[in-house]
């Protein structure tokens, strides 16, 4: 373990309260850009993961659709070519 962490131990709430006054008053004028771009950033990642999910959930809709569809018709290929059953016989 490093001894100087050793020494003064963890930063605690007033030391973060201490260098995050500090951290604004030197980037405050820039602080707004920031986070506006931050903003931006958050934004389109969230449209490119809803864009994601939406895709995702189309194809699984389609492909259930269609195994559906070639269920029926397989179901339909097999009425045709099976004879009735004659429940009579012995």
């Amino acid at each position: 373990m490093n001894p100087l962490v050793a020494y003064f131990g963890l930063p605690g709430p007033v030391e973060l309260i201490i260098v995050a006054g500090i951290v604004l008053l030197l980037f405050g004028n820039r602080l707004p850009s920031v986070m506006r771009s931050m903003g931006r950033g958050i934004v389109e990642f969230k449209k490119g993961v809803q864009g994601i999910e939406d895709q995702s959930e189309t194809d699984v809709t389609q492909s259930k659709a269609s195994d559906v569809g070639q269920a029926g018709q397989a179901m339909d290929a097999d009425a045709v070519h099976s004879s009735p059953v004659d429940s009579n016989r012995s």
